[in-house]
This record gives structure tokens, C-alpha cells and sequence, in this order.
């Protein structure tokens, strides 16, 4: 019974952040639009296991082709679990990340962070602000709220966009009367991603906008469609390399 019953705790999740998401999907959509509108970029990060809602918004199948990826090797757990931990917690890595790129007035800056209060995210998000780029934070309302503060401010005050994930805090949720397992962060942060973009093909096709999408490569035709969008974004985005 443990499989069915965590199945329907994942389930009962996704539903909630789509009915609490509607209106900010649909806002988040919009800022897309008007990023691909400029001809700009969209800028994607995340530390630890957030990293994995990163690499979905990076050259993936159905995924936006303009997209930037944030990232610093110390903030993946895989280099090392307990230095990733103090990587988010460091303040000035987003400064030295951004240094090599950083988002403009035209580009737009989604953060993915379930606790939203360690420093790295948090000053990522607050430079995009002062650069004029809005920001899409995801995030968890009720993970910030009893997260310990890291930081000045948090992922959610920073945010232009908020979506709230609804991830209860330590992202566990079997059984559901004392979780210890069955963390569902990156379940709901890849599904309200996938929320966003088909909001964003229903807005840019009501607008006339083309959306930059790849194909998989691994069907007939898709590597040369996705040529076109190689030497469009490479230029800008050389971990297409």
C-alpha cells in the first residue's frame, strides 16, 4: 500500500500547485514571451538538488533554446555533498558566477530554491533586480517561512514572479503523518516548469511570437532543426559548445 499511497500524496502535490500556480504561470509566461520578444535571454539556476530543475530548463527536449545557464561546480553534490551545502551558504558566490555573464534589463532570471534562504539564490536574484531583469522565483512559501535566515532578504520578498511549489519543510513527504522520504522538489519544479512553457506556446502563438524550442535529437529531422538554434544562441550561451 506504501507505493499507492505515496503515488497519490505526489498526485495530490502537482494538483495543488497547479490551482495555487494559475495566475503566476500565466504571469511567468508573459515575461518569457517578452524575453523572446527581445531577442535576450533566459537565465536559469539553482544550487544542489535544485540544479536538476536547471539542467530541465537546459537543452532539452521541448525546452526553450535561449536559455542561460547559472552555474559554479562547488554548488553540485556530486563534487562534493557537504562543500555544495556551504557553496549555497557562502555569500558572494552569485557575484562570481555572474561575472562572466549576468542577466540585462532584457533578460529574465528564473531561481529555483525550495528553501529560498541561502545567500547564493538569494543574491543572484537581488542582482538581477538591480540590473532591471525581472525575476521567477520557485520556490516554497512554507519551506522559506521555517527555513533558519541565511541571508537579508529571501527568495520569495526577491521574486517578481513567486511560484510557489507548496514543498512542506525538508522536502520529505512519506508518511505523511511524520515524513522521512519521498521528496518531491524536483517532481513539482519540473512540473510547473513544463506549466510555464506550454503557457508560454499558447501566449506567443496568440502574439505571433515564434518559440525557440529544441528537438529531441534523437528523431529523425531533429538535429537539423535544432542547427538553426545552435548558431542563433551558441554565440551567447557557449555551454551549447
Amino acid at each position: 500500500m506504501s507505493t499507492t499511497e505515496f503515488a497519490d500524496l505526489a498526485a495530490a502535490a502537482l494538483e495543488r500547485a497547479r490551482k495555487d500556480n494559475a495566475e503566476a504561470v500565466t504571469e511567468a509566461a508573459g515575461l518569457i514571451v517578452r524575453t523572446i520578444r527581445a531577442d535576450a535571454l533566459v537565465f536559469s539556476a539553482g544550487a544542489g538538488h535544485s540544479l536538476a530543475a536547471v539542467a530541465e530548463t537546459f537543452y532539452r527536449a521541448g525546452g526553450l533554446a535561449n536559455v542561460y545557464p547559472l552555474y559554479h561546480e562547488e554548488l553540485l553534490p556530486l563534487h562534493g555533498a557537504q562543500r555544495s551545502t556551504g557553496a549555497e551558504r557562502r555569500s558572494g558566490l552569485a557575484a562570481e558566477v555572474l561575472s562572466a555573464k549576468a542577466p540585462g534589463a532584457d533578460d529574465l532570471l528564473v531561481v529555483f530554491s525550495t528553501s529560498g534562504v541561502n545567500p547564493y539564490p538569494v543574491e543572484l536574484a537581488m542582482a538581477a533586480r538591480e540590473a532591471g531583469a525581472p525575476v521567477i522565483a520557485v520556490s516554497s512559501r512554507a519551506s522559506v517561512e521555517a527555513a533558519p535566515r541565511r541571508s537579508a532578504s529571501t527568495l520569495v520578498e526577491q521574486g517578481t514572479i513567486v511560484l510557489d511549489t507548496g514543498i512542506r519543510p525538508g522536502d520529505a513527504s512519506y508518511p505523511a503523518d511524520n515524513p522521512v522520504t519521498g521528496p518531491l522538489s524536483t517532481v513539482v519544479n519540473a512540473f510547473l516548469w513544463s506549466l510555464v512553457l506550454t503557457a508560454t506556446l499558447e501566449q506567443a502563438a496568440a502574439e505571433g511570437v515564434e518559440v525557440p524550442l529544441w528537438r529531441s535529437s534523437n528523431v529523425d529531422g531533429g538535429d537539423a532543426a535544432n542547427a538553426a538554434l545552435f548558431e542563433r544562441y551558441q554565440p551567447r550561451v557557449p555551454m551549447l559548445g
